[in-house]
């Protein structure tokens, strides 16, 4: 291999390298959401109501120390389930920004949104690599069962960076990777980082995790990073 790089055109060898470093990441996590069929799947799912019990989101908002006034990113929204558990946390005076790539999806969320009159959420149509969020907007930014289906981790990083106030944080929720995680064993395939692996990616990319611990028992994590100054 280095023999064939070594005769290589500089030109060529530059796109290779950069076509290697700038890959899709994510292929088998995101293979259900490339058509309208895959994503109606899937948003059926998001918005089970027995989600509640299993995955217990007010014990998240309440771990992620939300307080009102304070403007949290819910990036890979889907259909909207945080919404109103984070709407509630950050009260009238607050933000919530909720961020998805898909369309449909935000547009289930807004009509989740509205049938449940919150009036303190926005929403942003983001990219693979980059959620729209404002330079110095957020104080919290909630990846929820997201971060694996970033096919642009590095990129999706900077723009977390840039958009968080001095002393913003990041929370990851995130599945182990491990064949009991998810049903049907898809955790291996899926997930690409396991906890310590994500946690090293995400400090080399300007934060600095100050909590960890498990949410769901064998099945996901959580973890909370700070921006570094």
């Amino acid at each position: 291999m280095s023999a064939l790089f070594a005769k290589m055109p500089r030109a060529l060898l530059l796109a290779a390298c950069c076509g290697a470093l700038w890959a899709q990441v994510a292929t088998d996590a995101n293979t259900r959401y490339q058509t309208a069929e895959g994503r109606k799947a899937i948003a059926a799912g998001l918005g089970n109501p027995g989600r509640d019990a299993t995955e217990r989101p007010q014990e998240l908002v309440s771990e992620m120390a939300l307080k009102p006034g304070m403007t949290v990113a819910d990036i890979g929204t889907g259909v909207g389930y945080m919404l109103p558990y984070l709407s509630r946390a950050v009260g009238p005076s607050g933000r919530v920004l909720a961020e998805d790539i898909f369309d449909d999806f935000l547009n289930a969320a807004k009509q989740r949104a509205a049938d449940q009159k919150l009036a303190n959420v926005a929403f942003l149509k983001g990219t693979e690599t980059d959620p729209h969020l404002a330079d110095g907007s957020v104080d919290v930014i909630l990846a929820l069962d997201s971060y694996h289906h970033y096919n642009y981790p590095d990129k999706m990083l900077a723009a977390f960076v840039r958009a968080l106030r001095d002393g913003g944080r990041l929370v990851v929720v995130e599945y182990y990777k491990r064949p009991d995680a998810m049903p049907g064993g898809d955790a291996v395939k899926h997930i690409r980082l396991d906890e310590p692996d994500l946690v090293r990616e995400i400090e080399s990319h300007g934060f600095r995790r100050v909590s960890e611990r498990e949410h769901i028992k064998a099945s996901q994590y959580m973890v909370v990073f700070e921006r570094k100054p």
